[in-house]
C-alpha cells in the first residue's frame, strides 16, 4: 500500500443495463417468466470509472451519451460517484447505449446495443487531453470505437501514461495496440480469440505468451474463480482468487481492471496490485447490480485481513 491518491483516466462506454432475472433462461423460442427487472447504470467504461473513482482515485470520464433520460441517469450516477464528467458528451443523433441482461443461477448472458457510444470518436479524446494529462493510468475497453481507442491508447503513450486494456468485448486487435499497451487483461475466452489457442489448464502461459509477443508489456488473464495469471517479462504465476458468495457477475471484470489501474497508479508491484484488482472483483460480485455492487476503499482493505494463499 501507498499513500499515492491514483488518478486514472477512463475512456469507454455508457449503457443503461436493463437486468431481468429469472430462475432459469429460456430456451430459443421459449418463454419463461422472470422474477425482477432492474435499470441500472452500466457500461464498461462507466463501470469502471465508478468503481475506480469508489476506491479513492481521482476519475475522469471520456464517453458518449444521448440526451435522452438515460443519458441523464447514466451522468448523474457517474457525478454522484465522485466522477468527473467534463469530458462526457451529449449527443442528439443516437441514444444512449443499452445493455440487455439475463441473470440466471448466479451468471449473465449480455446483449448490448452501443448507441451513442458509437459517436465517441478520436476528436473526443483530442478534446480531453488536458484531462488525460493529469492522470497517471489510461483504462480503456472495447465497446466504442477501435479507432478511438487506438487514439486514446497513442495519446496517453505521447504523455508518458501507462495503458491498460480491458479486451471486451472480445475482437481481433491491430498490431500497433498491443505494442501501445502496459497491461492486458483478457478473459479465458477473450484470451482464446486473441491468441488462436484453444486454451486448456496447461495451454495457459502459452496463449499468454502470444499476446506478449505482440509486444505488450504484460498478460493478466482473470479465470473467475480460479482467480488470475500474470505473465511478464518475469515469467509467468498465478495468483489465487478469494472466495465469496456469488450475487451477481455482471460488474467482476469491470472491478477487476478498476483495481488493477487504481493499484499500478499507485505504484503498487504488479502481483500486488493483480491481488488488489482480485479483492475488488470478489467484493463487487456480492452484490447486484455492477456500479452499484462497486466497493469503498474501506471495504478492500477490510480484505486484507482474510487468509489468502497464492500459487506461484
Amino acid at each position: 500500500m501507498t499513500d499515492k491518491q491514483a488518478r486514472v483516466a477512463v475512456i469507454g462506454s455508457l449503457n443503461m443495463d436493463v437486468v431481468v432475472q429469472a430462475l432459469r433462461p429460456p430456451q430459443m423460442g421459449e418463454t419463461v417468466l422472470g422474477e425482477a427487472v432492474h435499470f441500472i447504470p452500466g457500461g464498461k467504461g462507466a463501470n469502471q470509472a465508478v468503481a475506480a473513482a469508489r476506491l479513492g482515485a481521482h476519475t475522469e470520464m471520456i464517453g458518449s451519451v444521448g440526451s435522452d433520460p438515460f443519458g441523464q441517469d447514466l451522468l448523474e450516477s457517474l457525478k454522484k460517484s465522485g466522477v468527473e464528467t467534463t469530458a462526457v458528451k451529449t449527443v442528439s443523433i443516437a441514444p444512449t447505449g443499452v445493455a440487455s441482461i439475463l441473470l440466471s443461477g448466479g451468471d449473465n448472458r449480455i446483449i448490448v446495443v452501443p448507441g451513442a457510444n458509437g459517436h465517441c470518436l478520436p476528436e473526443d479524446v483530442d478534446a480531453g487531453k488536458e484531462r488525460i494529462a493529469g492522470v497517471d493510468v489510461v483504462l480503456l475497453q472495447l465497446e466504442i470505437p477501435l479507432e478511438t481507442v487506438l487514439s486514446a491508447a497513442r495519446t496517453a503513450k505521447e504523455l508518458g501514461k501507462k495503458v491498460v486494456l480491458n479486451p471486451a468485448p472480445a475482437r481481433e486487435l491491430p498490431g500497433e495496440l498491443y505494442r501501445l499497451t502496459d497491461v492486458i487483461t483478457p478473459n479465458r475466452s477473450e484470451l482464446e480469440l486473441l491468441s488462436g489457442h484453444s486454451i486448456g489448464e496447461e495451454d495457459l502461459a502459452e496463449a499468454m505468451q502470444v499476446l506478449l509477443d505482440q509486444g505488450v508489456g504484460c498478460v493478466v488473464t482473470t479465470l473467475g474463480e480460479q482467480g488470475a495469471a500474470i505473465l511478464s517479462g518475469e515469467g509467468f504465476r498465478r495468483v489465487a482468487v478469494h472466495p465469496v458468495d456469488v450475487v451477481d457477475t455482471t460488474g467482476a471484470g469491470d472491478a477487476f481492471n478498476a483495481g488493477l489501474a487504481c493499484a499500478l497508479s499507485e505504484e503498487m508491484e504488479l502481483a500486488e496490485a493483480v491481488d488488489f484488482a482480485g479483492r475488488v472483483a470478489a467484493l463487487a460480485v456480492t452484490r447486484l447490480g455492477a456500479q452499484d455492487g462497486m466497493p469503498t476503499r474501506r471495504e478492500v482493505e477490510a480484505l486484507y485481513g482474510t487468509e489468502r494463499k497464492d500459487d506461484k
